[in-house]
């Protein structure tokens, strides 16, 4: 049964706050998110006007077409930007991982369905609200530009690949820029989790599913990378993928 217009999405009718009191000074997550412009006290003024929310995995965030009330920070979990298009296929644009904003947009609805893909956990604030913060504190909307350009270079970037690169190399290119947020989050950036299933990374590359299984198995074979676990990814010759992922590029 398809959900009247207007209606709000499964994850507002469901899922509730984990908690009633943030901590936002001490957040796991908070060097990568937008709010670490803002001072110690300024971020009492953004736990003010924060709610929590838990996503829980399958759970709809905002549909396309929906308006936009809320902007969110992503704090755990993994979600992913979806569009159905006219013949019924599934792209995905992107995929939203800890430390990532979802509010950078001059339209005034959702452009793109927003899923979890894992249990996963936002902070919410109000469009009027984060309006007011971003007036109040210049230093936030610098953050907040800052974040826009970062995202327009990252969206050349990912046309140029689905343009230009082979399969390989539209791997290649994937894994390097989940290993680089890996590094941002502390880790070596070696090691890459990886919380979409083969289905959403093919949908994102614009590959089948069987292209990209078996694409994995061929830089497994070719020593650039080893696969421990299903999602998790170990880089074993981190300049011969980059030299791959380069390949299209000259």
């Amino acid at each position: 049964m398809s959900r009247p217009p207007g209606a709000p999405s499964a994850a507002h009718e469901s899922a509730a706050p984990s908690c009633t009191t943030l901590d936002c000074l001490h957040c796991s997550v908070r060097h990568l998110a937008v709010c670490s412009a803002l001072s110690p006290d300024e971020v009492q003024a953004l736990e003010q006007v924060t709610v929590p929310q838990q996503v829980g995995m399958g759970s709809t965030l905002a549909r396309t077409g929906e308006e936009r009330q809320h902007v969110y920070t992503l704090t755990a979990g993994a979600l992913r930007l979806v569009r159905t298009l006219a013949d019924g296929r599934r792209q995905i644009y992107g995929f939203v991982l800890p430390g990532d904003y979802l509010g950078l947009s001059g339209s005034d609805h959702h452009r793109h369905d927003i899923e979890a893909i894992a249990d996963s956990r936002v902070c919410r604030v109000s469009l009027p609200q984060m309006k007011a913060l971003r007036g109040r504190y210049p230093h936030l909307e610098r953050k907040l530009l800052q974040r826009a350009c970062q995202e327009l270079d990252a969206a050349q970037d990912a046309a140029l690949s689905l343009a230009r690169l082979q399969p390989a190399e539209k791997l290649a290119d994937f894994l390097l820029r989940l290993a680089a947020r890996e590094a941002r989050l502390g880790g070596d950036g070696l090691r890459v989790s990886l919380p979409m299933g083969r289905g959403d990374i093919a949908d994102h590359l614009g590959l089948t599913m069987e292209t990209v299984s078996r694409t994995f198995t061929k830089l497994r074979q070719q020593g650039l990378i080893a696969l421990p676990h299903l999602n998790v990814v170990e880089i074993l010759n981190e300049e011969g993928l980059r030299e791959l992922a380069g390949e299209g590029l000259t």
